[in-house]
This record gives C-alpha cells, structure tokens and sequence, in this order.
C-alpha cells in the first residue's frame, strides 16, 4: 500500500510538472517597464475632485490575455458606492499613499447597474463581508464577481490596480 501511495505521488507530482510548461511563443515576448516616475507623473496628474481610475499600461501577454496597470486617485470628500464587477477579471490593489477601510465579499445594498456600464453592479454599500484597514504597501487580491467598497477613507488615497484581463476586455496602452 505503501509502494502505491509513493508511486501515485510521484505520477501526480511528475504531472504537475509536464502541466505546467508550456511551449515557447513563435515570437519571443518582450519585458514592459513602468517606472516610479512614470507611475508618479501619472497619479499626479489625475483630476483631484473625482475618483479617477485610468489606465497607466494595458499589454497582451503570453497565455493569450492581457493585464493591466491602473493609476487611481480617489479624494477624501468621495469614497464612492459599492462596486462588484460580473467578470472574470480579478484586481489587484497596491496602496501607495494614505489610510482607508475596505470591504470585500458580502452583499451589495440596494443594486443597481449604472447607465455607463455593462459589466458592474453598484451598491450603496455592503451588508457583512470582510473590513480591513489599508495602508501604504498593503496589497489586497479581490477575484471577479466579489463585492468590494472604501467605506472609509481617512484621507486621499493613491493605488495601483492591476488587472490580469484573461477575456482581453482591456484596451491596449
């Protein structure tokens, strides 16, 4: 019994191995590159008296998807509804500068869909989930399809979203 356990784990743990390779490209990718600087000029020039989530660099990436790389501004005096987004595409945050409470999973109070948007339920706030204080350095992983909402914002606040875009939603920048 013991032999076969071994035998098995080592068939498992060869494929895994031969799963996770995968065939070079025919054209070799290339690197891209965003600096501090360019990532600093960006934020700063973002409006300061609305939420701003723009792109900073949308590439195509070997696995046939895209990923992204969002600047996003967003001013104490507007913390903005609840947002959960009916799509595959998981979001990354980085917290650059200041403080603030998020919440993650839960349910959306009172949804509706906005006029602008296909993809995306709004709330005015989430029932349960997950709250956590954010600070500078803090990374939080939030998967598609959960509700997520700066319930408090102690300050201005300045962070990176990176959106690894497996349905290629994402514009090339």
């Amino acid at each position: 019994m013991k032999r076969i356990l071994a035998t098995a784990l080592v068939i498992s743990a060869a494929s895994l191995v031969v799963a996770q390779t995968t065939p070079a490209p025919a054209v070799p990718p290339v690197a891209t590159d965003v600096t501090t600087s360019d990532i600093q000029q960006f934020i700063d020039a973002l409006p300061r008296d609305v939420v701003s989530d723009r792109p900073i660099r949308v590439v195509d990436v070997t696995g046939d998807y895209r990923i992204g790389v969002f600047g996003v501004f967003r001013p104490v005096t507007t913390p903005g509804d609840a947002n959960l987004h009916e799509v595959d595409t998981t979001e990354i945050y980085y917290m650059l500068k200041g403080n603030a409470t998020l919440v993650t999973g839960g349910t959306l109070i009172d949804p509706y869909r906005p006029e602008t948007s296909t993809i995306s339920l709004r709330g005015r706030g989430i029932e349960g989930g997950t709250s956590r204080r954010i600070s500078p350095g803090d990374v939080v992983i939030i998967p598609g399809h959960t509700p997520h909402w700066w319930s408090n914002l102690e300050s201005d606040i300045e962070y990176l979203i990176f959106r690894p875009d497996p349905d290629k939603r994402l514009s090339l920048r």
